[in-house]
This record gives C-alpha cells, sequence and structure tokens, in this order.
C-alpha cells in the first residue's frame, strides 16, 4: 500500500469512528424526538474532538447547534477550519428552528462529513447550499447504520404513517401461552429486559382488549429507559375492565381506540380515570397508526395477541418482526400461536423477512426482520 493509499484508509476509518459516534449521540435521545430524527454530531480539530451534541427534541435546538455551541468552551473561533461529522443532512429550511446549513457556514467550517441525506423533501439541500459556500461535503459514511438508527423516521417521511414493529415471545413449538392462557413467563428476565429498552425506544405500544383483561400489563419500559411509550388499547366493544394497572395514568398516558357505541359507561369510568377513549367509524390498525400519524408520533411497538397481530401485518401496519425464540415446548392443538388467520393458503404466499439477524440472549434466541423494506 502507498503512504497515499494508507492515509486514505487512515482518513476512512477515522470518519467511521466519527460517524459511529455521532450515532451514539443521536442515540440517547431515542424516543423523545418524534416526529424528528435521531441526530448526533461531532466537531472535529486537528484530529482531536472539540465539541459534541444531539437533538434532544422536537422544538430544541439540532444536534449541529449543540455541537458548535459546546465547541465554543475551547473559543469562539474554535469550529473555525474544522470538520463537522453528523448522521443526518443538516436541515436547509425554517421550522421550529432556523436553518442548521447556515449555522454552520457562520462558524466557519472547513469541511463536514454526513451519514445520510435528508429524506424530507422540506429540510434537504443542505448539502448543496454548504457546496456553494465553498464547504468541502462528504455525504454516505456509515450510511446503512445512519439509515438503521432513522428507520422509523424515514419509513413515516415516505409512506406518511408510523413504522410499526411486531414483537411476541414463543415456545420452540410455536406457541404464546398454555391452553388455559397461562404465558408468564415464556422468555427470560434478559429478554424481558431486551422489550423494556426497546418500549423506551418507541413513541407508543399497542395491545388488544384480550391482553388487558388476562395479562393486566403495565407496558412502561420498567426504569431501562427515561421514556415510557404511550400506551395504546384496540377494543371493538370497551367489554374492559374499569380497574386496570393501563389506567394509571398519572405518569404515563393512556389511549384506548374503540367503535362506534361502544359501552358507553366504560367509556366515562376510563375517561374519569385520565384515560383518552376515541371513537372511529371502523376500529382496524390502519386506522390506529393513520391518527397516530396525525398526532406526531414515529414508531409504534404492537405487543398484542395473534388475531389483531395478523390484522396489522395484512393492513400494512407492521414492517419490523421481533420474535423471542425460547427453547421450551408447551404443545397443545389449542394452545395459542402469534399470528391468527392471514388468509394464506399455499407455502407459496407466505411472508418472507428480510435482513434477517439473529441473536442469543441467555437461554433465548431474538429472530429480527423487516416484512418489507423500511425505505
Amino acid at each position: 500500500m502507498s503512504r497515499s493509499d494508507e492515509l486514505q484508509s487512515t482518513g476512512l476509518a477515522f470518519d467511521s469512528a466519527m460517524m459511529q459516534r455521532c450515532c451514539e449521540l443521536a442515540s440517547r435521545a431515542a424516543g423523545m424526538t418524534a416526529p424528528n430524527p435521531l441526530v448526533g454530531s461531532v466537531i472535529v480539530q486537528s484530529d482531536e474532538i472539540v465539541g459534541e451534541g444531539y437533538h434532544p427534541q422536537a422544538g430544541e435546538p439540532h444536534a449541529e447547534i449543540f455541537a458548535l455551541r459546546d465547541a465554543q468552551k475551547h473559543g469562539e473561533n474554535s469550529a473555525k477550519g474544522a470538520t463537522l461529522y453528523v448522521n443526518l443532512e443538516p436541515c436547509n429550511h425554517f421550522g421550529r428552528t432556523p436553518p442548521c446549513s447556515e449555522a454552520v457556514i457562520a462558524a466557519g467550517v472547513r469541511r463536514v462529513v454526513i451519514g445520510m441525506r435528508d429524506p424530507n423533501p422540506q429540510a434537504n439541500g443542505g448539502v448543496e447550499t454548504l457546496r456553494a459556500a465553498g464547504i468541502d461535503v462528504t455525504v454516505g459514511v456509515e450510511e446503512t447504520r445512519c439509515q438503521r438508527l432513522n428507520e422509523a423516521f424515514i419509513y413515516r417521511v415516505r409512506h406518511h404513517q408510523p413504522f410499526g414493529i411486531l414483537k411476541y415471545a414463543m415456545t420452540l413449538d410455536g406457541k404464546i401461552a398454555t391452553t388455559t392462557g397461562h404465558s408468564a413467563w415464556i422468555s427470560g428476565p434478559a429478554s424481558r429486559q431486551q422489550v423494556h429498552r426497546l418500549r423506551g425506544r418507541c413513541d407508543a405500544v399497542i395491545v388488544g382488549g384480550n391482553t388487558v383483561r388476562q395479562d393486566n400489563p403495565n407496558l412502561t419500559s420498567h426504569g431501562e429507559s427515561e421514556h415510557n411509550p404511550l400506551r395504546v388499547v384496540m377494543s371493538r366493544r370497551l367489554d374492559l375492565p374499569v380497574v386496570a394497572n393501563l389506567w394509571k395514568t398519572e405518569a404515563v398516558p393512556t389511549l384506548v381506540f374503540t367503535q362506534m357505541n361502544a359501552d358507553g359507561s366504560t367509556a366515562k369510568a376510563l375517561r374519569q380515570q385520565g384515560v383518552e377513549v376515541v371513537e372511529l367509524e371502523s376500529l382496524t390498525p390502519k386506522n390506529v397508526m393513520a391518527n397516530l400519524y396525525d398526532r406526531g408520533l414515529m414508531s409504534v411497538l404492537w405487543e398484542c395477541g395473534g388475531t389483531l397481530a395478523a390484522g396489522a401485518i395484512a393492513d400494512g401496519s407492521v414492517q419490523k418482526l421481533w420474535a423471542f425464540i425460547a427453547p421450551k415446548l408447551i404443545g397443545g392443538a389449542s394452545a395459542p400461536s402469534p399470528l391468527g388467520d392471514l388468509g394464506l393458503e399455499k407455502m407459496t404466499e407466505a411472508i418472507a423477512l428480510e435482513d434477517m439477524q439473529i441473536t442469543q440472549i441467555e437461554q433465548d434466541f431474538l429472530l429480527q426482520g423487516y416484512l418489507t423494506s423500511f425505505i
């Protein structure tokens, strides 16, 4: 390898390391930025980090601004001639905050390294603005990592609905409960801890009425994250208990979707406890996701039973799967499985997952995959 090739290789490795750091910073706000993306930024001067920052939530300054402010501890002109790294293209428009591209130019940054372009047509164009100002711009460093980080944001922008994740735990023979309905616990403590962390990164978690009646869940992140998702229940008839953990809304809100002319007494009892009850003309996963999109939500976790899960898959409300598989056998022809009827009659009609990943978590295995391309 020539000296120039060696230097180039070293430079690419350094750029990758700094972009990975941007993603780490961005992840600190997971679950709290909707409908905005997760963005982190690093400023480097003479191969030394002089400033870091990330976007904490919608309405707050963007990552580049926090990084520039952080760099000022080294002096007013500490960013002049520096390289700025950011996992998403700097915005180029006036939204709740001014354009980051202009702030970067004003700071005198010499080079900007970007993980991926912004899919939002209202915000992109930062690359062109920076280059027009004479700044050296590199795009696509650790691009796949950056896309995975913001897969929910990308999907929301391109498809105008939240990104849906279906999670379930099952035995090796494909059961989510015994024939009596008992299901605690299929997976081990470490797997459940992973679920709590996943909830902390999502904007909402959805269950059906049967889950409320049988399991009386809390649906919180159980201290694994500072963030708890909006708890959502779908119930056509509102045949729900009037006392349940989900109705304790002092710290975590709960939203119940039902259909017109459902049980009015239950609706009144829930509203008196601070639960929001919304009546839809047709209670379907797609209609619920549309409502959540209008509320600004970006990622939704489905933790429901097989019937509702099948409906969510069938109408395009699920894009990703988290399946925990425990090395246990239950048996029983009537024991419930993770999915209800999808109306498929031939193996050639089966839904094939993409980009599979399998991870062992103590005695369990976590299988992750996409039902459709997230972009």
